[in-house]
């Protein structure tokens, strides 16, 4: 006497039937990680607490997980307030990142993976780079902070809204202190001071300047 056994591959469920086990079958692949801000450069606010960031591109309650590509080191963090960067990592979490010795991770890879930005279906903004620059004296980047990219050499800055070559008055209105710099490269800011140009503007103790106006002077 054969015994026949039957198997039924259910194409709507994608299970595969087998002497009453079901055995489930993949029926597409993993969604994609959501990859942002994508040539953004990551620096610290020198901010003490725990690991955690601010960004201004994304809400509070945002999670990111940023992932230094020159060690492959990485940290999940959520969003706790604004600034002018994609992501700025406080002093605890960029310690999970770091390299040692350096402020600033140029290649860097931002993805976000839940809390408030996650249900939003669209990118985000791109860089005020694309815009018509605004006029010579005028301030910009309103309400955005400034802090340093642990790079050495003569006073400059590297920003992600204007081209190489613009020059930008950063004032700290907490200490009345200025500097006038020259765009050498991109960053994920508006502008992100070298060592030596924070250091004209800096409070001590200070890698954060949360009161900053920012002008474009040519």
């Amino acid at each position: 006497m054969s015994v026949k056994k039957k198997l039924v591959l259910s194409v709507l469920s994608g299970a595969l039937v087998a002497g009453g086990v079901v055995a489930t079958m993949a029926t597409g692949n993993a969604a994609a990680p959501d990859v942002v801000c994508p040539g953004s450069t990551v620096t610290l606010s020198g901010e003490a607490g725990p690991p955690a960031a601010t960004s201004g591109t994304f809400p509070v309650g945002t999670r990111l997980k940023v992932t230094n590509l020159d060690n492959g080191q990485a940290t999940t963090v959520t969003v706790n307030g604004p600034s002018g960067s994609c992501v700025l990592l406080n002093n605890a979490a960029f310690e999970k990142v770091r390299e040692p010795g350096k402020n600033l991770i140029r290649r860097a890879r931002i993805e976000r993976v839940g809390g408030a930005g996650a249900a939003q279906g669209a990118a985000p903004a791109p860089p005020t780079a694309v815009q018509a620059p605004p006029a010579t004296g005028e301030v910009v980047c309103p309400g955005s902070t400034v802090t340093l990219s642990g790079e050495a050499g003569a006073p400059a800055a590297t920003s992600g809204t204007f081209p190489v070559g613009t020059k930008l008055k950063v004032t700290n209105l907490d200490n009345g202190q200025a500097t006038t710099v020259t765009v050498n490269g991109p960053s994920g800011s508006c502008v992100l001071l070298n060592n030596a140009a924070f250091e004209k503007v800096r409070e001590p103790g200070k890698n954060l300047i949360r009161r900053a106006r920012i002008e474009r002077v040519n």
